[in-house]
């Protein structure tokens, strides 16, 4: 069942609220089963970790789900066999979020794995959701029904395919907040007290501290980027504050040095005494494209020109996927190439993307952090 607006909207602040708790990847799991099931009941869910490179899973979070030696079978079908709304299509074909039904209309048994694992384990439909951001697919979660339940409507699959970002964001920041207290040497982690002292920074932390630099403010402890980050989290928390048409609590910067980072807060506890975590990570080069295009001022249109153009594909092939001429194409093209200083599609994509896999920039990017430097002003 999906309820009005209202309810979205309030099921959309609990999971932003979710999502700045500073949780552990398994507490996070829960907290997002047990708001998701207000609107899209279900009888268990199943977090995936997978390790983005590779696609291939490396823990789960399962409640109420089938047996190890099921889930074997499962991992080999997903792995080596043919079957519907498999994670790697999904991924491939940039679908958030699918129902078995729908993809099978309606006949589950057309699926291997309901076939042989699911539907003999006592459960009928399941809805996929792809936790993917800029920098990589990091997870999956499935939420199922038992056999008797009705199937997931399209407005189920509709409602957790709008909260696929967010609930990505969370899953990220509880596997940096993991890896950070697991000492790991990626991720910088401090700890803030309500008047923002550091009560707890790991040696990556202080390294980036140190990178970014105070600036000239007398009595002044810590960047500027850190401070605001931090004190959106806390606002977004307490919910003084709301997303929509702000962003998370997440910015890039361009540290003294050159180098771009991620930094991200999260509440750690509840109520206006609780610390903040905040998270420091070199910022990955997909994470930068959406970010380089608007610094370039691309337009919308320009934006899909050149995400098209990154995907290879030749002009008229552009001009049917846009509908519009090749001679607009070929003008949004020349307006690209004098805004971004390149002077050829391979310049562009580099540029851009740094030779890496090709990412959305039409998505909503984090905020530009204050005091970043943009390219052609360093």
């Amino acid at each position: 069942m999906v309820h009005d607006q209202a309810m979205r909207g309030r099921i959309r602040d609990d999971l932003v609220q979710l999502v700045h708790r500073g949780m552990s990847v398994k507490h996070y799991w829960r907290a997002v089963s047990d708001a998701l099931d207000v609107a899209v009941p279900s009888a268990g869910t199943c977090l995936m970790i997978m390790d983005p490179a590779t696609m291939l899973p490396t823990a789960e979070f399962v409640e109420n789900g089938l047996t190890a030696d099921s889930i074997s079978r499962l991992v080999d079908i997903e792995l080596r066999e043919p079957d519907y709304t498999k994670w790697v299509d999904m991924v491939r074909t940039r679908t958030a979020a699918a129902s078995l039904s729908e993809a099978t209309a309606g006949d589950l048994d057309l699926s291997r794995r309901q076939r042989e694992v699911r539907r003999p384990g006592g459960y009928s439909d399941e809805l996929r959701i792809v936790l993917s951001n800029s920098t990589g697919t990091w997870g999956a979660l499935t939420v199922f029904r038992e056999t008797g339940s009705p199937h997931f409507s399209l407005p189920e699959v509709r409602l957790l395919s709008s909260l696929t970002g967010l609930i990505s964001d969370g899953l990220r920041r509880a596997l940096l907040l993991d890896d950070a207290c697991a000492d790991r040497p990626d991720t910088g982690m401090l700890v803030l007290d309500p008047d923002d002292g550091v009560d707890l920074a790991n040696r990556e932390a202080e390294h980036w501290v140190d990178e970014l630099g105070v600036g000239e403010r007398a009595g002044t402890r810590l960047p500027l980027v850190i401070r605001s980050v931090a004190g959106q989290a806390r606002a977004i928390a307490d919910g003084s504050m709301r997303v929509s048409g702000i962003g998370l609590a997440r910015a890039r910067v361009r540290t003294r040095t050159g180098r771009w980072l991620i930094v991200r807060a999260s509440l750690l506890g509840e109520g206006p005494l609780a610390p903040v975590a905040v998270l420091l990570e070199a910022a990955r080069p997909a994470e930068m494209a959406p970010l380089l295009a608007d610094m370039y001022g691309l337009t919308a249109r320009e934006k899909r020109v050149t995400e098209l153009v990154a995907q290879g594909l030749p002009t008229r092939q552009i001009a049917n996927r846009l509908h519009m001429t090749t001679y607009t194409v070929q003008d949004h093209l020349k307006s690209i190439f004098a805004k971004s200083g390149t002077g050829s599609r391979g310049d562009l994509v580099a540029r851009l993307f740094f030779d890496q896999r090709a990412t959305s920039l039409t998505a909503s990017p984090a905020p530009y952090a204050p005091g970043a430097r943009r390219p052609g002003h360093a």
